[in-house]
């Protein structure tokens, strides 16, 4: 499919937008080994979120979907998995795979993840070497890339491991992986990250540790079941955001959004842009903080992003980049080649989409510059990522001319329902056909 993106008038709304993908997941595979039963509710059930369903399922976990982002999980606990009759696909999901590799390392059964042709072209050696360092035997394709065949029956022991990367998926495989380990594992990042696994883990009972930049565990630790309650998905939302930033003259509120400090960087770079976005009714939500983001259309100017922000923006990006195009003068991007091995090299695709637009970009290794300044219309590729796909999407709304994003079937993985929810706004963004050589 593509979306044929008319410009529209986005109006005032009040909107919600799809449950928290990265909360959901973890939720699925810390109730899957939990004691007791693990009551979900705002759910996920986009793509990504239900290819891991599927392998925990497929791993003797009995999980039922009682209603539309309701799942009630009855869990095993730390020795109930038991090995799956086939190889565990999930999909388009390097959060799955990553967080199911530190997970079943330590299983007394072997086990082989794999996934769709871009899953399969993202690297894994960043997780293969602290595991193996722990004790797991992973072997890969000889690029560092999946399928990832793990090997039962291994002792696997605690580890102090500083990674060299800022990655929320590496420190939560480790994590898991100490679970099931003996003595205590450590990791110390060098940015902080997302931080769910360990709210999650407090949860559901364990002893997390954390000094500064270092988290701890001990091994052998037993969780126990608890409702999770999933908030909307701050990256989702950044979407909708954009596109009241961008309008002429709306006002729009997100309701119940996850604020968690470790993911609100697209926010705070939108607002040193000249963003008008403010946290409205602030609140808990079990373990996680949530607010109503309320944002107004704003004149944005280029800046200077602090590379300090990246790692608490680091799937919003995108977003920044059509952002920065919109905006009057320069924005510098730099730090951000971990952006470069997401779903597509979202340096080049979205550079590319821009250009397409008429903006012109200059590429680094790291980084970009951007110069503000008016969509054309035409044709962009989002090279089957979800997140570049919406991103160009909401660029059409108030380009010049009619925008055709190719190949936006990957939207579903993260934001079902994406169309629906930019149309209650007033955004003309219909879902086609696509050519055959999309």
């Amino acid at each position: 499919m593509d979306f044929k993106v008319t410009p529209a008038r986005i109006e005032d709304a009040r909107v919600t937008v799809p449950g928290d993908k990265s909360i959901s997941h973890r939720a699925l595979l810390l109730g899957g080994i939990a004691l007791g039963r693990t009551e979900i509710t705002g759910f996920l059930a986009g793509e990504d979120c239900l290819a891991t369903l599927a392998a925990m399922r497929a791993l003797g976990v009995a999980i039922e979907q009682t209603g539309a982002d309701e799942i009630s999980i009855a869990g095993n606990g730390p020795e109930g998995l038991q090995a799956a009759a086939e190889p565990l696909d999930l999909g388009n999901s390097g959060t799955a795979m990553r967080l199911m590799a530190g997970l079943l390392c330590g299983q007394p059964f072997a086990s082989t993840l794999t996934g769709d042709a871009s899953l399969t072209r993202r690297p894994m050696g960043r997780i293969v070497k602290p595991l193996t360092m722990m004790g797991a035997a992973i072997e890969s394709d000889c690029d560092g890339t999946p399928p990832l065949q793990i090997s039962g029956g291994m002792r696997l022991h605690g580890i102090d491991y500083v990674m060299p990367v800022a990655s929320a998926q590496v420190k939560s495989a480790i994590l898991l992986a100490g679970l099931y380990a003996e003595g205590t594992t450590s990791v110390t990042e060098p940015a902080v990250t997302r931080d769910h696994t360990e709210r999650m883990l407090r949860s559901m009972g364990a002893d997390v540790l954390t000094e500064g930049a270092r988290i701890s565990l001990r091994g052998g630790q037993v969780l126990r079941g608890c409702p999770v309650r999933v908030p909307a998905d701050l990256s989702s939302a950044a979407f909708v955001m954009l596109a009241a930033l961008l309008a002429e003259n709306a006002d729009v509120v997100i309701t119940n959004v996850g604020i968690n400090p470790t993911r609100t960087g697209v926010i705070d770079v939108l607002k040193s842009m000249g963003g008008q976005i403010s946290l409205e009714n602030q609140a808990m939500l079990g373990a996680e903080p949530v607010a109503d983001i309320r944002v107004r259309s704003s004149k944005l100017r280029g800046s200077e992003v602090d590379p300090a922000l990246v790692s608490l923006a680091i799937d919003e990006f995108p977003v920044l980049f059509v952002a920065a195009a919109a905006a009057t003068g320069t924005t510098v991007f730099s730090g951000i080649g971990e952006l470069r091995v997401k779903e597509s090299d979202r340096i080049a695709a979205m550079a590319a989409g821009m250009r397409a637009l008429g903006i012109r970009v200059d590429e680094s290794p790291d980084g970009a510059v951007v110069h503000g300044g008016r969509f054309t219309g035409g044709t962009v590729d989002s090279f089957d990522d979800h997140r570049v796909a919406m991103s160009l999407a909401v660029a059409g709304t108030v380009a010049d001319g009619e925008v055709l994003v190719r190949q936006v079937d990957s939207v579903v993985t993260s934001f079902p329902g994406f169309g629906a929810c930019m149309a209650s706004l007033g955004a003309e963004i219909a879902a086609v056909e696509g050519s055959v050589d999309a």
